[in-house]
């Protein structure tokens, strides 16, 4: 599609597009937020008046095949996400893909085969590749500031009063049928995304069992084995006692750790501690959609591309125990 502006249309102007995402379309150069559509005309007539977006619809397909409009971004739950892509695929419209990309592996498979027969661009949301904590990280592993690396953990905790995870009145994060799965589905794929993107091919993935007592989704726990010999390790618990968010990468040299909700990372080599501190940009999401701009405008490579998303998708399905 050539097209020196990319005129974007939202499905789902729910809550991560009122700060988070929605208006760093209008912010861009080379990108207008002209349509938004939710299926609620009061609410979706309330956040173009708002956010000042010219066109309101309550019909995805209307959305979707606006001559106005030349990319989607989807941004409702994930029981939706693979009908809504399918259909911009149809109509020659890039697309802005939110996490999880699909509710399943299964569910890739379509999306890429669709996407492998057209001549449309998907990017996946995992947008915490472009936060600046993130790449910082990358930076000192790609610089070997910890030797080489040996292995990483993650270790998410929560309890039940926690207000890391976001809750709604219809909290469809609790639904398998809408998001996947629980609240692993919500935030997991970013820091798995965040692993496959630091230390590359994966050898082996297997699960790894959980108390009997606990309910699906609860706890999640799994491994990970990358080709070039990092060894991963990876805990989810939701039903915790106290909250803690740790990721820690261990290398021959040193390690760095650093919450995936804070500002900090310490780098502990040799005796010594440095730290680094970002803060992250008002629309979080800014940095990954200007990406997506340059890449829907020909300037620049996929910043996430669906086979990546697709990994993601299928090492959940595997830590979750699903065939």
């Amino acid at each position: 599609m050539n097209s020196s502006i990319i005129n974007w249309g939202i499905i789902g102007c729910g809550d991560v597009t009122e700060v988070k995402s929605g208006p760093a379309f209008q912010k861009l150069k080379g990108s207008s937020l002209v349509a938004v559509m939710r299926r609620n005309e009061e609410k979706v007539k309330d956040f173009a008046k708002r956010h000042q977006v010219p066109n309101y619809t309550t019909s995805a397909l209307e959305l979707i095949n606006d001559e106005n409009v030349n990319a989607i971004y989807i941004a409702t739950p994930p029981s939706s996400h693979l009908d809504y892509t399918l259909q911009a695929i149809q109509a020659n419209k890039n697309v802005y893909l939110e996490k999880p990309m699909v509710l399943n592996s299964n569910e890739a498979k379509v999306l890429l085969n669709a996407l492998n027969k057209s001549d449309t661009k998907v990017t996946v949301a995992h947008y915490r590749r472009n936060l600046p904590l993130f790449i910082k990280v990358k930076e000192l592993l790609d610089a070997k500031k910890i030797g080489k690396v040996v292995s990483a953990e993650i270790d998410i905790a929560q309890s039940k009063n926690a207000n890391l995870i976001a809750k709604t009145d219809k909290n469809w994060r609790l639904n398998p049928e809408i998001s996947g799965g629980g609240y692993f589905h919500d935030i997991a794929p970013h820091q798995i995304d965040l692993m496959y993107y630091y230390f590359g091919d994966i050898d082996m993935v297997k699960k790894v069992a959980v108390p009997e007592n606990s309910s699906p989704n609860d706890v999640v726990k799994g491994e990970i084995d990358f080709k070039n010999g990092v060894q991963f390790k990876g805990s989810w618990n939701f039903v915790a006692s106290e909250d803690s968010d740790r990721c820690a990468i261990i290398g021959e040299k040193g390690a760095i750790t650093f919450s995936f909700y804070s500002d900090e990372i310490r780098v502990e080599t040799n005796n010594k501690t440095e730290t680094f501190n970002f803060e992250n940009p008002k629309h979080v999401q800014q940095p990954m959609i200007e990406q997506v701009v340059g890449y829907f405008l020909g300037q620049n490579e996929n910043p996430c591309s669906v086979e990546e998303a697709a990994v993601v998708t299928k090492i959940m399905d595997t830590f979750c125990g699903i065939e």
